[in-house]
């Protein structure tokens, strides 16, 4: 069946079709007896306005795209929902895709984005190449959240990576530990400044014979890998710092397979504080990132560019902090962990 128009409405309410269009723009220049009766009708009619016919008459489609990283981290889902929170009060509707696709997916879904005509858009540590994300900027405005770049047509929101790091690896050795291996992101946003920010640390605190990094992919697959590998060769590390919870969870799950107590034989710690390192069965000690803050202030950067014209660019950047629960304890003393075959 067709879709009632605003002149059924006008028809069933005895109106004109412009006192039906103040009513769904909803003006103060209609009296309540008459505005009432175009209420009525449009609900007796199952009428729903045109929003974007409307939006697109003020050069707005009040939508903003968002591209999330990877849906299985639950740091992104996290942080849409600040995007989420804020853009709802802005009045703003949000389209969502996610990167798993690989480079050319995301190139794909932001060529969608702009034939929606989004207002803004939101990249969560996208992987895509600077030149690709520049002239992106060109059509709409861009803030990337968990990702560093600094071109001044965009806005960047992120927490200070290398300082979480070294909050990590001085927290685990006030503990009295002096073999902390770290399981890396890879090349994932984040991943180069954590695994830095760990070296750096080890070799303030004069452990640089004991720098020791495997490779991971901010997953619980990697965070598997990565253990497997600390624990199943050779002299096994006392703690471990993964680079976020996911890979941390991993390497819970291996200890626990190798039948290590944690934190009695072996500590482990992540990154990002997600609700699931709150859970009690994880208890994970992490570095905290303020996610939903984070989403809203991105929401709020494209604001600024959309309604104050501002054209300079923005690098916030938030303090990580440090979350102490019952996954990191002292070593062993003495540490005698035997590999298994």
């Amino acid at each position: 069946m067709a879709q009632p128009t605003m002149d059924d409405v006008a028809r069933v309410a005895g109106v004109s079709r412009a006192l039906v269009s103040l009513v769904m723009r909803e003006a103060s220049n209609v009296s309540d007896r008459r505005r009432q009766a175009v209420l009525e009708a449009a609900a007796e009619l199952g009428y729903r306005p045109n929003i974007l016919a409307r939006n697109l008459a003020s050069r707005r489609t009040m939508t903003l795209g968002v591209m999330i990283n990877d849906l299985h981290n639950p740091f992104f889902a996290e942080a849409v929902d600040g995007i989420q929170a804020r853009a709802d009060e802005a009045g703003y509707q949000l389209l969502l895709a996610t990167e798993r696709t690989g480079r050319s997916g995301q190139t794909d879904a932001i060529e969608t984005f702009l034939r929606f005509r989004v207002d803004g858009l939101i990249l969560t540590g996208p992987r895509l190449p600077t030149p690709e994300i520049r002239a992106a900027a060109d059509t709409c405005p861009i803030v990337l959240l968990g990702r560093t770049l600094r071109i001044p047509e965009v806005d960047t929101v992120n927490t200070d990576e290398r300082i979480g790091a070294r909050l990590a690896v001085r927290h685990l050795f006030d503990l009295g530990h002096r073999e902390i291996a770290h399981i890396d992101g890879g090349r994932g946003a984040g991943g180069p400044p954590r695994r830095a920010g760990y070296e750096r640390a080890m070799r303030e605190l004069g452990l640089d014979d004991a720098i020791r990094i495997v490779e991971g992919n901010f997953t619980e697959e990697g965070g598997v890998r990565g253990a497997d590998q600390l624990l199943t060769g050779g002299t096994a590390p006392t703690a471990i710092f993964a680079a976020n919870d996911l890979t941390a969870v991993g390497a819970l799950d291996r200890a626990e397979d190798l039948g290590l107590d944690v934190p009695g034989d072996l500590s482990i710690m992540g990154y990002d504080n997600t609700a699931m390192a709150a859970m009690h069965h994880m208890s994970l000690t992490t570095i905290d990132q303020p996610r939903e803050e984070m989403g809203r202030i991105a929401v709020d950067l494209l604001l600024e560019r959309l309604d104050d014209d501002r054209t300079a660019a923005i690098r916030h950047v938030a303090t990580p902090s440090l979350v102490t629960r019952s996954s990191t304890g002292p070593p062993p003393d003495p540490r005698q962990l035997q590999s298994d075959p």
